[in-house]
């Protein structure tokens, strides 16, 4: 429940996995991005809760693959968000990257960008059965996501 401490080479992956399209963007951000305007108490908990996550899901060996069983159930899920973040991201990267373009829905997920790797730590926290996670991800989610709903519903007003 609380983890055990040793590397997990599947977090590692799903870093990768977040990581790449991340640094991607900074080249590639979308028309009239801007963070100015952006709410102080999600700003803080996304990035405390960028950190705790990270931490994680790199220190704990509970993450990495530990046979077939119901459990494998819940890593698979969030293998699959993570790949549906890839493609979301894909669509992105083809898009003409405007403000709509970066809080776009993808099958049904309200602002993918943000919530689909979100999800998939978490589901990532129950598989690894690792509280420290769970609540990392929560933090994360209210900042992260918050910031992404915010940015989607200013363009919404215009």
């Amino acid at each position: 429940m609380f983890g055990h401490f040793g590397f997990s080479y599947v977090g590692l992956v799903f870093m990768i996995m977040l990581l790449i399209p991340n640094l991607i963007w900074t080249k590639k951000q979308p028309q009239g991005y801007s963070a100015v305007n952006e709410n102080k108490l999600f700003v803080v908990l996304e990035r405390v809760g960028e950190v705790l996550t990270t931490c994680c899901v790199l220190i704990f060996s509970d993450f990495n693959l530990q046979g077939m069983s119901k459990w494998s159930l819940w890593l698979a899920a969030a293998f699959v968000l993570m790949v549906m973040y890839e493609v979301w991201w894909v669509r992105y990267f083809k898009s003409e990257r405007k403000l709509a373009d970066f809080y776009s829905s993808f099958l049904g997920v309200p602002v993918a960008g943000a919530t689909l790797p979100v999800v998939a730590f978490f589901l990532l926290g129950i598989y690894g059965k690792v509280i420290w996670m769970l609540i990392a991800c929560v933090i994360l989610g209210i900042g992260h996501i918050g910031i992404h709903l915010q940015h989607r519903n200013e363009i919404n007003e215009i």
